[in-house]
């Protein structure tokens, strides 16, 4: 990123110790308030608001400047859009049920994607989830080819950045993506948690 543009940051959000989805809400908030043109720094501890904030962004038509990373501290930069760029936030139209996801695996093998960050997959996630965070998504599209055909439903902690996932398999010619959309914080299946290098269940 430029330098030049930390001297003419016009708003800043503080959502250091906060998680998802709430550096997204609190981002969302200060965009409305601001002016075309003008630039929001948000300072965030969350290593997911790094996929979020920049995803959220480019979807929503804002520029996304970049991120700064210091000793755990993630500062996004973000120029307010003109409104005739503004695009409407769209929700991925296909979703599924913790509890009728958890009856699917249930009743056999089924593909589900993790798309948290590695250490909140590894405090716990559905046993046989796929851990593929969602800043490392699009790079795995090439690799994920093989599902193109199946069904694949996808999750997070609170239904946030599984939706964003979802828009982006369902982009790259993935016709069967859906969204678990009461996230792993509402999750009472069956969990594994990884300790110590281990999978425990």
């Amino acid at each position: 990123m430029n330098p030049i543009l930390l001297d003419r940051v016009d708003k800043y959000v503080d959502c250091k110790g906060l998680s998802c989805p709430m550096p997204i809400v609190k981002t969302k908030r200060a965009i409305d308030e601001m002016q075309p043109g003008q630039v929001l720094e948000v300072a965030a501890t969350d290593p997911g608001s790094v996929a979020d904030v920049k995803s959220w962004a480019v979807r929503t038509g804002h520029q996304f400047l970049g991120t700064l990373e210091e000793s755990g501290l993630f500062k996004h930069y973000i120029r307010r859009a003109d409104p005739m760029d503004v695009k409407e936030e769209k929700k991925h139209p296909h979703t599924i049920t913790n509890a009728r996801l958890q009856e699917k695996l249930a009743q056999g093998e089924v593909v589900i994607l993790d798309v948290r960050e590695p250490m909140e997959y590894s405090f716990g996630h559905i046993p046989g989830a796929r851990s593929i965070p969602l800043g490392q998504l699009t790079d795995w599209i090439p690799r994920l080819k093989e599902l193109s055909d199946q069904e694949i439903h996808v999750v997070c902690q609170t239904g946030n950045r599984s939706d964003m996932a979802c828009q982006i398999l369902s982009e790259n010619g993935f016709a069967q993506v859906l969204n678990a959309v009461e996230g792993m914080q509402n999750w009472n299946g069956p969990a594994d948690a990884e300790v110590n290098g281990r999978v425990e269940g």
